[in-house]
């Protein structure tokens, strides 16, 4: 390459940014000495090229700026321009992100996705996820049922297994999540690694994800739990009289409670109403071990004890912010807490892959779906059992799924209801921390519930084309086909949709009553108070004549024979001038009140003899029907 020539390359890279010309700098190497270099360092300042549009640069300057450490240019020529290789840093970098991390050992500019068919995912730590999990394998057909239960290791050893050929759809339920259960589920169908991340990671949002041999789904499940007693263990009498027992302790406290003196005794003793400890145990954040007396009302399978009370997400803690406080003081005023319920959530995800088979991923609440759908798949008359579909066993899980959130929101529509005849009879400014709290749980399971309605509507858009029942089956079994929504899918989809759109407008519905609440328990304590002032103001009018009087007659006079005769001399002047002064500031008020009591009293004349005449009409109506009633033939 000549001198003063350029590489097409370093054109490329910096033709985007405009720097003046630097002339041929002959500088010495590294290790050479000053002393050996021939060349002069600086050229003159009238032989700088006049072209300002390409940079050159001479084949004996390093550009390349690597570990080495910049030449050194003398200082001679103050005129002397070179391209800048550094930049200043003007902030720090934070590089600790343990509080913001999505997964362990993430950072900024990370490998996207987690790989199966390696030991660590392809991160640079093994993924620490384990679980004992309880997973239900179910293979059926029109004809046939068989549904197998496993651990880890026994599933990784089955799906080493071939198929049956007599299955035309799996269904593979796994509770709990363990990095062992999906990297062996990963591989035997080969799902992609952005979706085996998701699972991986619970702050997702709801979507659905289109792969080339399977889809991927994601939603939030919501249900309604609650602290019971767990008298299994003792005998049927005894728990007879526990109930008899706690029945009249609750009648003496609650009769304790409507006693005023009870109340004050029991305020400076100190002591407080005694509770059950299990009815509020969830709601205050309490992650502590529950006693053997003490369950959450939930029947797990006789598999395994996968349901773990400590590891429960409330909703105010699901997808909560890192600010742990505030997390903590909703969950522990939370609208269901004085009822003794809560409210958890958890991800579900689900792959409908080719080979018409289902793979749900669940936390904790793999059993309340499960449970329904086996009674279903057990019939062989049912339209699940009889279509054989993949597609349809995943609507029937986002149908329970659905169907688990409408007692949620019947419960705070009760909540709301109570509370809205507390702040209609008796409204006080502490309703609206309540009403503000309601709020705040609605938002969010508004916004875990408002996304299947477009997830719904995305799995519908990808429906078949294919119309006849014939070909929708063969398409079903053919691996190669790509995943399939059939049409009886994308019918009973509506029925789940319906569904959503039921629950988000009673959502919206709650939300828009709390929020009128608060607007009216505002304006009736400024109304209250606006009362009251005026109360005071009519009081202030009324003696304030008599008190200009009392202090006239009240000063030290030398020569005043009235203020030594009767007390009938000063009512003489006070009442005439309370009287007058109270027409003269409160004559508008007066004048209103007569006008008010006219209109009234004209009103109720109207509508009187509007009733009259309504009553007078049915006499005459029921006296003509008398008259033309034909008699009976003799």
């Amino acid at each position: 390459m000549a001198p003063g020539s350029f590489d097409s390359k370093s054109r490329d890279s910096t033709s985007t940014e405009t720097f003046p010309d630097v002339p041929n700098v002959h500088l010495p190497s590294p290790g050479a000495s000053p002393a050996t270099n021939s060349t002069p360092p600086v050229a003159s300042e009238p032989n700088l090229p006049t072209n300002r549009s390409q940079v050159h640069y001479a084949m004996n300057v390093d550009t390349d700026v690597g570990h080495q450490s910049a030449p050194h240019i003398s200082p001679a020529s103050p005129n002397l321009l070179r391209r800048r290789t550094t930049r200043s840093n003007t902030f720090r970098t934070l590089e600790e992100f343990e509080d913001y991390e999505r997964l362990p050992g993430w950072k900024p500019g990370a490998e996207p996705g987690i790989d199966p068919s390696k030991p660590d995912g392809g991160q640079d730590t093994v993924p620490d996820l384990h679980a004992e999990c309880q997973i239900t394998v179910v293979d059926f057909s029109q004809d046939d049922l068989q549904v197998h239960e496993f651990d880890n290791t026994q599933l990784i050893d089955f799906i080493k297994k071939p198929q049956p050929s007599w299955v035309k759809c799996r269904w593979i339920n796994v509770n709990g999540l363990s990095w062992d259960v999906i990297q062996a589920l990963g591989n035997y169908k080969d799902l992609h690694r952005l979706a085996i991340e998701d699972i991986m990671n619970n702050r997702n949002r709801t979507k659905a994800d289109w792969y080339a041999n399977h889809a991927f789904i994601i939603l939030t499940c919501q249900k309604l739990v609650r602290l019971v007693e767990d008298d299994s263990s003792s005998s049927s009498s005894s728990s007879e009289d526990e109930d008899d027992e706690d029945d009249r302790r609750s009648i003496k406290s609650r009769a304790l409670s409507k006693n005023p003196i009870a109340k004050m005794k029991r305020w400076v003793s100190g002591k407080k109403r005694p509770r059950k400890p299990s009815s509020a145990m969830l709601e205050k954040g309490m992650k502590t071990t529950l006693t053997p007396s003490h369950s959450f009302a939930h029947e797990p399978t006789r598999h395994s004890e996968v349901f773990n009370p400590n590891t429960l997400c409330t909703l105010q803690r699901y997808h909560a912010a890192p600010n742990a406080a505030r997390t903590d003081y909703m969950e522990k005023n939370s609208a269901l807490g004085s009822r003794g319920l809560a409210v958890v959530a958890e991800q579900v995800a689900m792959f409908i892959t080719s080979d018409n088979t289902v793979i749900a991923f669940f936390e904790q609440s793999a059993d309340d779906v499960e449970k329904p759908i086996l009674a279903r798949l057990g019939s062989p008359t049912t339209i699940l059992r009889q279509s054989c579909d993949a597609s349809m066993v995943a609507q029937a899980i986002i149908d329970a799924i659905i169907d688990m959130a409408i007692p949620v929101t019947a419960c705070y529509s009760d909540v709301v209801g109570d509370l809205e005849l507390d702040v209609l009879t008796h409204p006080s400014i502490r309703h609206t921390k309540n009403l503000y709290i309601i709020i705040s749980e609605i938002n969010k399971m508004y916004s875990f519930v408002n996304p299947i309605q477009a997830l719904i509507n995305t799995l519908r858009d990808h429906k078949t084309k294919l119309t006849k029942q014939e070909d929708v089956t063969r398409a079903l079994q053919n691996p190669l086909g790509g995943v399939i929504i059939s049409p009886l899918t994308y019918t009973y989809l509506g029925d789940v949709y319906d569904h959503c759109v039921l629950i988000t407008e009673n959502l919206n519905q709650i939300k828009e009553s709390a929020n009128h609440m608060i607007d009216l328990i505002f304006n009736t304590i400024a109304t209250y108070q606006n009362e009251s002032m005026k109360q005071l103001t009519i009081v202030t009018i009324i003696f304030l004549p008599m008190t200009f009087l009392t202090g006239y007659f009240g000063q030290n006079f030398t020569t005043f024979p009235p203020i030594e005769g009767d007390v009938m001399y000063f009512w003489k002047i006070a009442i005439p001038v309370a009287v007058i002064t109270i027409v003269a500031l409160m004559r508008e008020m007066i004048r209103d009140w007569f006008v008010r009591t006219y209109q009234r009293k004209h009103i109720l004349g109207i509508r009187k003899k509007r009733q009259y005449a309504k009553v007078k009409r049915n006499r005459r109506g029921s006296s003509n029907r008398g008259k033309k009633r034909p008699s009976k033939a003799l």
